[in-house]
């Protein structure tokens, strides 16, 4: 991995930045940010994967360890994205677990509108 340059926040973040997993493999390129920009919550990027992930994989704000203008350094293992091709069970879920899945099905709804 080249240098990832300065850290950004990531209203800067740029599509098509390479994406890296903590073992500084790259696991793609950041696609799309979601987040709610009124209020100014990160929640996380859809990521345009290769192979052999999904073609569109969410990593979650917990899952992002830096940003860069030059890269997305995560804090996980590729195979540890959510895929976004894949629905989630509707079983009884914790808080957490219910954000979580409202950030997905937001994330496919906009894999869905945009390709």
């Amino acid at each position: 991995m080249q240098d990832p340059g300065p850290p950004i926040a990531y209203l800067a973040l740029r599509g098509g930045t390479p994406v890296y997993d903590r073992a500084g493999n790259r696991v793609g390129t950041m696609e799309h940010v979601l987040a709610d920009e009124r209020s100014d919550i990160f929640h996380g990027l859809i990521i345009d994967a290769a192979p052999p992930l999904p073609r569109h994989a969410f990593a979650d704000a917990d899952q992002i360890a830096e940003l860069h203008e030059q890269a997305v350094l995560l804090s996980v293992e590729g195979g540890e994205l959510h895929a976004l091709n894949e629905r989630t069970g509707a079983g009884e879920a914790s808080i957490e677990e219910g954000k979580l899945r409202a950030r997905l099905e937001e994330a496919r709804e906009w894999v869905g509108r945009h390709h």
